[in-house]
């Protein structure tokens, strides 16, 4: 009798226990997404171009954009990109050139061709609507689980959460978490927090609010804590490690390759090679490459002679977050034109009336030198 009463006491506190703990965290979940929803309705920012008219292809082209991208230098492309491609179908039905020429200078091309990708998927599978369930939307290409959250919560107030770059520094911080964010198993960690977090409506809100603490408030440096609307339950803040934590990534060393970029000119216009559509530049136009080794030969087979004159511009390097390319570019002038041009591949780039092609950042850097060269 007395150990069955003993069970029945260890049973109603080990229920008691669960309640409490699971109203602990609903009472967290509560505070932290109402202060957070409070903070934004007084302090959020609501006039970015692509909180007007909020719908799934307006969210998604500026997601896409944002992506490693600050936002005081997406709002003049995304404008560009809306007035020239209103709806999906716009864009889906557009040159990749096109496409490319509007993403020059924003930089990781994949992003771009991706893009156009969607689109056409878009148009040709879901009839030009962007799909309203998750297992569809990532199926989309450039489309991961963080980006496709922030289309269907934004845009369709959908019960999703978001774990971009802000929202993991805010929650690597108000948890104290431990590791590397684009470690897997912390990252798996940090969806289940972003989850916990989640109010109960006003998704779409919650989502850009937490946002936009990680972009102006809770930054990576010199963070604004003390106008933090949940600084108090913020452990980094409370441990003082506020600029440790999330830990940075582990630092190895980033290898150094080189590439020669040859330049033929004649009267005024450039010679420009297509890369292939996949790898770095993708689908973008730019100089004929060369090593040192093969410099002769490639010019030979490029001129067909030996040329007029050579003139050896301004080297450079051009940082990936991979490797560091060190670049040479080489004018080489010509007194005639050049034979079997294959358009396709190549084209004759009019310094005075350029062409609406996509080029690489390096290549923009090579034509202003060039220019003021001239």
């Amino acid at each position: 009798m007395i150990t069955s009463i003993s069970l029945i006491i260890t049973f109603i506190g080990r229920k008691c226990a669960q309640q409490f703990k699971m109203s602990a965290q609903k009472q967290q979940q509560y505070s932290f997404s109402q202060r957070l929803l409070t903070w934004f309705d007084e302090h959020g920012r609501k006039d970015l171009p692509w909180q007007q008219n909020k719908t799934p292809y307006r969210v998604w082209v500026s997601e896409i954009m944002l992506q490693q991208t600050q936002v005081v230098t997406v709002i003049s492309y995304y404008l560009r990109f809306m007035q020239k491609f209103p709806s999906v179908v716009d864009l889906a039905n557009a040159d990749q050139d096109e496409v490319l020429h509007l993403w020059t200078g924003l930089g990781y091309y994949a992003r771009a061709r991706n893009l156009h990708k969607t689109a056409k998927t878009v148009r040709d599978d879901f009839a030009g609507e962007f799909p309203t369930n998750m297992s569809d939307m990532i199926s989309l290409p450039g489309i991961g689980r963080s980006t496709a959250a922030a289309i269907l919560s934004i845009a369709n107030n959908q019960d999703e959460v978001i774990l971009d770059g802000n929202v993991k520094r805010v929650l690597g911080r108000y948890y104290a978490v431990e590791g590397w964010p684009g470690n897997k198993k912390v990252e798996d960690e940090m969806w289940l927090l972003a989850q916990n977090l989640r109010p109960e409506s006003r998704h779409g809100d919650y989502t850009q609010a937490i946002m936009d603490l990680g972009a102006t408030l809770c930054t990576r440096s010199k963070p604004s804590c003390e106008q933090c609307p949940v600084m108090s339950e913020c452990l980094a803040y409370a441990q003082g490690r506020q600029s440790e934590l999330p830990h940075k990534k582990p630092k190895k060393q980033i290898p150094t390759k080189s590439t020669i970029m040859l330049v033929p000119f004649y009267q005024g216009s450039i010679l420009l090679e297509k890369r292939p559509a996949s790898g770095i530049w993708g689908g973008l136009y730019g100089m004929i490459e060369s090593s040192e080794n093969d410099l002769d030969s490639t010019i030979l087979a490029l001129v067909g002679k030996e040329p007029e004159s050579t003139h050896a511009l301004e080297a450079f390097t051009h940082t990936f977050s991979h490797f560091h390319l060190h670049i040479s570019p080489i004018l080489i002038q010509l007194d005639a034109p050049l034979q079997q041009v294959n358009e396709g591949e190549r084209m004759w780039y009019n310094l005075q009336q350029p062409s609406n092609v996509g080029l690489a950042a390096p290549s923009v850097k090579i034509l202003k030198q060039i220019t003021h060269y001239l």
